[in-house]
């Protein structure tokens, strides 16, 4: 039998370092009126593969600035035709809105193919290989669901859509697999909903209680709508501080503990509270320094959750990749059906 090896990703990005690049980048995007965004987004994302590791060896981001520029101009004339016909005729601007609809699923598998292709590792490249009629289904046909349903079937259109962009992503010819299933989302939301329910009733009867012992001096009506008020407020502000980093580090974990690629298995061990703290103290310091942080706040943020990663190597990773390298080569690059561009920001 095969021993497991545990091979955990390391991030070296610095702070510091990345604030040259991130100062950079927003000076010139903000002086070329966005168009530079193109070419800063290519710097951002060669650093931190660059400085991202597994077994010794670093990830690589090869896409090229005019082709991410292509997909923003797509994107943003979509957009401003909505906005700005959407703004005389409003038949018209639904139309509109409509027609974008249609086209991204179809615009969101040419950016995956970018992406994945444009990514990879000891000189291998990444691949996706999903189909548009899936994607229709994953990336329109659930969302829509979900928002007929006031939400309900948010964590099932959630699990549809990671079984189908895992499913259809490769490194080299070799396939990751994704194994969590629906009931698996639905635990992450209910208890989230559970902490909400919670908030929520603990501020309304903390709030009465005040008014009723007179420390709020506000009639019995305006005591109601007030308690309410600050329910709910204090509710959004909770979830968006505390709900939010937990959800987050839990599905890190779901979605990373259940891939597989070949023989190989993931593992991931983000904890909640500790992804609290790290988020909660990152928009602190943002905002105490005007946004400043917010380079320092990405390092410290992206060290956190990538090296909270474990590979499960079952064998051999040099013999692994010198074996998909090896049939790559025999196979050819096959990127024919291609379209070079990404409108993801």
């Amino acid at each position: 039998m095969v021993e497991q090896q545990r091979r955990q990703l390391q991030f070296s990005g610095s702070g510091g370092e990345y604030f040259r690049i991130w100062i950079v980048n927003v000076c010139l995007s903000i002086v070329t009126l966005g168009i530079y965004s193109a070419w800063a987004k290519v710097r951002r994302n060669q650093y931190f593969y660059r400085h991202t590791t597994l077994a010794g060896a670093g990830f690589d981001y090869h896409g090229e600035p005019k082709a991410i520029l292509k997909g923003r101009i797509i994107a943003f004339l979509m957009f401003a035709a909505y906005s700005l016909v959407g703004r005389f005729d409003p038949l018209a601007g639904f139309v509109i809105l409509a027609l974008i609809m249609l086209l991204m699923p179809w615009l969101l598998v040419r950016s995956l193919r970018f992406r994945l292709h444009n990514t990879s590792y000891r000189g291998l490249r990444f691949a996706f290989h999903g189909h548009s009629s899936q994607a229709y289904i994953n990336f329109l046909l659930w969302p829509l669901l979900s928002a007929l349903t006031l939400g309900l079937l948010v964590p099932l259109a959630q699990q549809r859509i990671a079984r189908y962009t895992r499913d259809n992503s490769a490194y080299g010819s070799a396939f990751f697999k994704f194994s969590a299933g629906v009931w698996a989302y639905y635990n992450i939301y209910l208890m989230t909903v559970l902490l909400g329910i919670l908030i929520f009733v603990a501020l309304m009867a903390v709030t009465v209680l005040l008014g009723s012992s007179g420390l709020i001096p506000v009639e019995a009506d305006q005591l109601r709508a007030m308690s309410l008020l600050i329910a709910a407020v204090g509710t959004y502000l909770a979830l968006f501080l505390i709900a939010y980093p937990y959800v987050a580090a839990r599905l890190q974990n779901l979605l990373w503990n259940s891939t597989s690629l070949g023989a190989h298995g993931f593992s991931s061990y983000v904890k909640g509270r500790e992804m609290v703290g790290i988020m909660l103290g990152n928009v602190l310091l943002i905002v105490l320094t005007l946004g400043l942080y917010k380079p320092f706040a990405d390092i410290r943020l992206a060290r956190y959750r990538i090296q909270h990663i474990e590979l499960l190597a079952n064998g051999s990773i040099d013999e692994f990749v010198a074996g998909l390298q090896s049939q790559a080569s025999a196979a050819g690059d096959e990127m024919a059906d291609m379209f070079d561009f990404d409108i993801a920001l």
